[in-house]
C-alpha cells in the first residue's frame, strides 16, 4: 500500500518495509496496526556509546564495538558455566565472557557478526568485556550501520521478536504515523502545563535526543492516562448528581431513637460522626455515592445497618451485596440476630438458593414484604426486582467495579412509591484501607467517610514472624493457648497443594497438625468449596467452642467474629498481600484477652521480607495499605486486579501523585464547564475517554 494511503488503523503488513513474517511476529505481542506499534512504548532507554575500532578501545570505559566471532567455547559445568568468545574487526582482538550463561552456546557461533557494548577491562595483554550487551547483526544490512552515541529504546519483546526488531519496525513507521496523530489537548492547556504535543511525545519516546526529552514525553503520556481516567470518573459523577434523583429519606429524633434502640451497643464517636455524614446524604434527593472505610473491627456493618434501617423507617427497602457467599451468610446471621424476630423482614439471596426459595424471595421483594435483602452477585440478575429500593450497600468494595455499582443502582430506577425514575443511594464499605492515590482514581467518584476509632475493649494483637524451621515452637505456643481454653486459626494460602510452585494446601496442613504438631486437638477445616450448610455447621461449632483449631483459607478474612479465638498462624505468609494479612489477623483480638498472630514464611526477596516487617511494626491499617501500595503497586494491592480496568502503561500511581492531583483538578474543571465533552473541539477527547474507560466506569448513559 502507498505510504500516503496508510492510517493508524492500517495493518502492519501493509506498511512498505515490514515483511509478512515480521508482521506475524509482532501480532503475537498484540501489535497488528500502525497505531498499536506506535503505542508500544520502550520500558527503558539505554545509553549506547559510539562504536570504535577494537584497537582504539580504552580500558575502564564503557565501549561499543562490532566484529566477527572467530572462536567461542563453553567453560565449566552446569548453570554456572561461562561462555567465552573472541571478536575480531580487522584492527584487533576483543575477548568476551558471559558468566552463568550456558544457553549462549546455542545462540552464538563462529562466523557470526555481532555488536557489543560494555565496560572494558585489561585482560592479559589485551582487552576483555564481561557480560556485554550484544546483538547479532548483518554487516550488509542497512539497519546495522554503525551507530553514533544515542539513547537507545529497549522494548518489551518476546522470543519471537526482539527489541531490536521492534525498534527497526518503529523507526520505519514513525515518519508515516506521527503526522496522523491528533492531539486531544488544546494548545493553551499544553503550554500552561508545559506539555509537548502528543505526536512529539511519541517521537521522543521512540527516538529521543537526550534524557530531558524522555522525561518530558513520559510526563505528557502519563498525564494523558491520568486525565482520561479522571475525566471519565468526573463525567460519571456529574451525570449521577445532576441528572438522577433518589428518594429523600425521613430523619427525626424519633426515627434515630428507634434505630439506636435496635442496635446491640452504643456507637463510638467515629461511628456516630459517619452516621451523621450518611444521614446528611440520605435525606437529600441527590443520589448518595459514599465509601465507608475503616480498619478491621471498627464497626462498619453497624453503620451500614443504620443506613438500611433509615430506608425502612421511610417506607422503602434496602439491600446489601457481599462478594462471597460466606460473607453474605455472615452478614445475614449478624443482622438477623441484631434485629430479632419482631424487626424488619430480612432475607438472604445467593447463587446457592433453591428455586423455591428464590421464587419466594423475588415475590417478597416485588411486593415490598421483604425490607432488607442480603446477598451476593445474585442481586444483580434481571429477575431481582424491588418494589422500592432506597439504599444499596456494597461490602468489600474493592472486589467489585464501578460497573457493578451501576447495576445495583439500576434496581431502583424503574420507580418508587414517591415517584418515577428514582435511583437508590449507594454506600460502599471496605475494611481494606484505600491508599490516597487509589481513592483518587479507582474510587474517585465516591465521597469518603472514615471510621478511625475501634470500639472500646478491643485488645492489641502481638504480631511475630517465624521461619518454617521454627514451626515446632510456633505450634507449641498454639497448643499452650488451647490448653488455657482459647481457640486458634491456621490460615493456608490454597485449598490444594501445588508442588510445582511450592504451595501448601488445607488438607496437607490439616494432616500434619492432626498427626504431629497438634495431635489430640479438635481440628476442623473450612474453605470456599464446602456447601453453605457444611460451612455454617463448622463455623457454629467453632463459635460454641467445640472446635479448638480452624484451618481455613481466606474465607475467614472478613466477617468472622469469635471472641475466644486469640491465636492465628498464617502459613506461607509471603503468599498474601499486606492488606490481606492485616485483614486476616483482625479475626483475633476480638475479645477481652491479648492475642497473638504469627506469620510463618521464608521470603525469597528483600521486598517480601520488608512487607512482613511492616506488618509486625504497625497495627495502623492505613499505613500498611500505603506501604503495600508502594511495594506492590495498584494492580495487586487487593490480591486480585480490579475487574475490567485498563492498566496504566506509563503512569505510576506510587510515584506520580503530584501529576495525578493535577490531572484530577483539570478534569473536574473541564467537566464543570462541559459535563459530557460535547463541544465540537472536544470530540477526539471524548472518543478517547469512552474507548479507554467507558465500559468499566459505565459511561454508556452519559450524554
Amino acid at each position: 500500500m502507498p505510504e500516503g494511503d496508510l492510517e493508524l488503523t492500517s495493518p502492519l503488513v501493509d506498511v512498505p518495509g515490514i515483511s509478512e513474517r515480521l508482521a506475524r511476529d509482532l501480532s503475537t505481542l498484540g501489535l497488528r496496526a500502525v497505531g498499536q506499534l506506535v503505542a508500544h512504548l520502550p520500558h527503558r532507554h539505554e545509553r549506547e556509546e559510539p562504536e570504535a575500532p577494537i584497537a582504539e578501545l580504552e580500558p575502564e570505559t564503557t565501549v561499543s564495538a562490532r566484529g566477527e566471532i572467530t572462536a567461542c567455547r563453553l567453560a565449566g559445568f552446569g548453570k554456572r558455566a561461562r561462555f567465552e568468545a573472541v571478536l575480531h574487526d580487522g584492527t584487533g582482538r576483543l575477548d568476551l565472557v558471559w558468566f552463568n550463561a550456558p544457553y549462549l552456546r546455542g545462540k552464538l557461533h563462529p562466523g557470526e557478526h555481532i555488536r557489543v557494548q560494555g565496560k572494558a577491562k585489561r585482560f592479559k595483554s589485551g582487552i576483555q568485556i564481561a557480560n556485554p550487551r550484544f546483538e547479532v547483526i548483518d554487516p550488509d544490512d542497512e539497519g546495522s550501520a554503525e551507530v553514533e552515541a544515542r539513547l537507545r529504546p529497549v522494548y518489551p519483546a518476546s522470543e519471537r521478536v526482539s527489541s531490536r526488531a521492534i525498534e527497526l519496525a518503529v523507526q520505519r513507521i514513525l515518519p508515516i504515523a506521527l503526522p496522523l496523530i491528533d492531539d486531544h489537548l488544546p494548545e493553551a492547556l499544553r503550554k500552561e502545563r508545559n506539555l509537548p504535543e502528543l505526536r512529539e511525545a511519541y517521537r521522543a519516546q521512540h527516538a529521543p535526543s537526550d534524557e530531558d526529552e524522555v522525561a518530558a514525553s513520559r510526563r505528557r503520556l502519563a498525564y494523558d492516562e491520568l486525565l482520561l481516567m479522571q475525566l471519565g470518573v468526573a463525567m460519571k459523577r456529574h451525570h449521577l448528581r445532576d441528572t438522577q434523583r433518589a428518594p429523600a429519606l425521613r430523619s427525626s429524633d424519633a426515627v434515630h431513637r428507634r434505630i439506636r434502640d435496635r442496635l446491640p451497643f452504643e456507637l463510638t464517636k467515629a461511628q456516630s460522626r459517619v452516621v451523621g455524614e450518611l444521614t446528611d446524604d440520605l435525606t437529600r434527593d441527590v443520589p448518595t455515592n459514599r465509601m465507608i472505610q475503616g480498619d478491621v473491627g471498627s464497626g462498619k456493618t453497624m453503620v451500614a445497618l443504620y443506613a438500611m434501617l433509615l430506608a425502612v423507617e421511610s417506607g422503602h427497602q434496602a439491600a446489601m451485596m457481599a462478594p462471597t457467599e460466606i460473607l453474605a451468610e455472615q452478614h445475614f446471621e449478624s443482622i438477623s440476630s441484631t434485629l430479632g424476630g419482631d424487626g424488619p423482614r430480612v432475607e438472604l439471596l445467593t447463587g446457592a438458593a433453591s428455586d423455591a426459595d428464590r421464587a419466594s424471595i423475588l415475590r417478597g421483594l416485588a411486593s415490598g414484604e421483604i425490607d432488607l435483602l442480603i446477598g451476593t452477585h445474585a442481586l444483580l440478575t434481571e429477575s431481582v426486582v424491588f418494589k422500592s429500593l432506597a439504599v444499596a450497600i456494597i461490602d468489600e468494595q474493592h472486589r467489585f467495579g464501578v460497573h457493578q455499582r451501576s447495576l445495583l443502582r439500576s434496581k431502583g430506577e424503574s420507580g418508587g412509591q414517591d415517584g418515577e425514575g428514582l435511583t437508590p443511594h449507594v454506600v460502599v464499605m471496605t475494611a481494606t484501607p484505600i491508599p490516597r492515590t487509589l481513592s483518587l482514581t479507582l474510587f474517585g467518584d465516591l465521597d469518603v467517610s472514615t471510621i478511625d476509632q475501634l470500639p472500646p475493649g478491643r485488645q492489641p494483637i502481638e504480631t511475630a514472624t517465624a521461619t518454617p524451621d521454627d514451626r515446632g515452637e510456633v505450634y507449641a505456643r498454639v497448643r499452650s493457648a488451647i490448653e488455657a481454653g482459647d481457640q486458634a486459626y491456621v490460615v493456608v494460602p490454597a485449598i490444594d497443594a501445588n508442588d510445582e510452585i511450592g504451595l501448601v494446601g488445607v488438607r496437607e496442613i490439616t494432616h500434619e497438625l492432626e498427626t504431629r504438631l497438634l495431635d489430640g486437638v479438635r481440628i476442623a477445616t473450612v474453605h470456599g468449596r464446602l456447601k453453605r450448610a457444611t460451612r455454617e455447621h463448622i463455623m457454629e461449632r467453632f463459635r460454641r467452642g467445640l472446635i479448638d483449631v480452624l484451618v481455613a483459607t481466606t474465607v475467614i478474612e472478613v466477617g468472622v467474629d469469635v471472641p475466644n479465638a486469640t491465636v492465628m498462624v498464617v502459613e506461607q505468609a509471603d503468599r498474601f498481600g499486606l492488606a490481606q494479612l492485616h485483614q486476616l489477623r483482625g479475626r483475633v483480638g476480638r475479645g477481652s484477652k491479648p492475642s497473638w498472630c504469627c506469620l510463618v514464611s521464608d521470603p525469597k526477596t528483600p521486598d517480601g521480607a520488608e512487607r512482613l516487617r511492616v506488618l509486625t511494626e504497625s497495627r495502623d491499617g492505613f499505613r500498611i495499605a500505603e506501604r503495600d501500595f508502594e511495594l506492590r503497586g495498584p494492580g495487586e494491592i487487593f490480591g486480585a486486579r480490579q475487574s475490567g480496568i485498563p492498566p496504566f502503561r506509563v503512569a505510576d500511581l506510587a510515584k506520580d501523585t503530584d501529576l495525578l492531583i493535577l490531572a484530577r483538578r483539570d478534569a473536574q474543571d473541564w467537566v464543570n464547564h462541559s459535563p459530557t465533552l460535547s463541544n465540537p473541539n472536544e470530540q477526539i477527547l471524548r472518543r478517547r475517554v469512552l474507548k479507554t474507560h467507558g465500559t468499566w466506569i459505565g459511561l454508556g448513559d452519559v450524554g
